[in-house]
């Protein structure tokens, strides 16, 4: 007597797309698959995905993909133009600008990284808080945020770095205290829309605490569009990093930073014009991927905007 032929189990896929989920952990993975769905259907986001992928590769592997850290001088190939020897040619110190091009993408990633880590629990403490708090807490909260939006960003990082000194370390500081001020205004108004919610008002029946309540039931509803807003302010994190380095306020030399070899190529922009133009070209490519990705990031997680929620 021969057996059945054993049923095949169902696939990943069959699995992410089932209209019956049967677990929590199932309903956030199918979540997530449709989200990337919606997310890969538009072209332009995948750009920018694929640009931001291969900064970050480029960060990672840079000791693979150079002959050096950006910083050894070679004064006898000194302002040597783009060739098969030196890709993107040599600055006035005989650096190769490939090399400093590569390194510098750690010197930008460590700048948005770190300065996403401050901003965002920052901006969400404030918001959250003077959201659901209300009262004076809320008069106070926003009133300094109010403060902190009426300058301009780059003249108040300028400020504080003039306080603070010059250095990496300090640029990153000056450019989160001037970044926070919008995620607390974006966080406050997703606030303001759900603290009367069922699920709110019932865990405050249940005898939540007012913490308890901002961190696991307002906190996680407002994390999506403080996502999106830091990706779309990743361009403006760089370009204002760029600028404290061009004006030699943020990296110091011999670091490969971008807007500082923009700095020291304009002496030479009417014969050499690859020194600035080429560390240009490098921030405003990394700028649009993530102004590309943010966009993307709002038609899926924004269900305001008619995409994927």
């Amino acid at each position: 007597m021969t057996n059945p032929p054993a049923t095949s189990a169902p696939g990943l896929k069959e699995w992410l797309l089932s209209d019956t989920p049967q677990s929590a952990a199932q309903a956030r993975c199918q979540r997530l698959y449709l989200a990337w769905l919606s997310f890969a259907a538009n072209p332009i986001a995948m750009l920018g995905l694929a640009i931001i992928v291969v900064l970050v590769v480029m960060a990672a592997a840079a000791p693979l993909l150079t002959g050096g850290d950006g910083t050894e001088q070679t004064l006898s190939n000194r302002l040597q133009p783009p060739s098969g020897a030196h890709w993107f040619g040599t600055d006035e110190l005989g650096r190769d600008i490939y090399d400093r091009i590569v390194w510098g993408a750690r010197i930008t990633l460590y700048i948005v990284g770190l300065v996403g880590i401050i901003v965002v629990p920052v901006g969400l403490f404030v918001g959250t808080v003077a959201g659901y708090v209300g009262g004076w807490v809320d008069i106070i909260l926003m009133r300094v945020t109010d403060i902190f939006l009426a300058f301009p960003r780059l003249i108040l990082a300028l400020a504080f770095v003039a306080v603070l000194g010059p250095g990496l370390e300090n640029a990153v500081l000056a450019i989160a205290l001037t970044t926070w001020s919008p995620f607390a205004r974006i966080a406050r108004a997703e606030t303001l829309t759900i603290r009367n919610a069922e699920h709110i008002l019932a865990a405050k029946v249940q005898g939540a605490s007012t913490a308890r309540i901002i961190l696991h039931h307002v906190t996680p509803l407002c994390l999506s569009s403080v996502i999106v807003r830091l990706t779309l302010d990743m361009a403006g994190i760089i370009l204002t990093a760029a600028g404290l380095g061009f004006l030699g306020l943020g990296a110091q030399p011999p670091l490969p930073e971008w807007g500082a070899m923009i700095s020291t190529g304009r002496q030479y922009m009417l014969d050499q014009w690859w020194l600035a133009t080429i560390p240009g070209i490098a921030i405003l490519t990394v700028s649009m991927g993530f102004n590309l990705l943010g966009d993307g990031l709002r038609d899926v997680l924004d269900p305001r905007s008619g995409g994927s929620s």
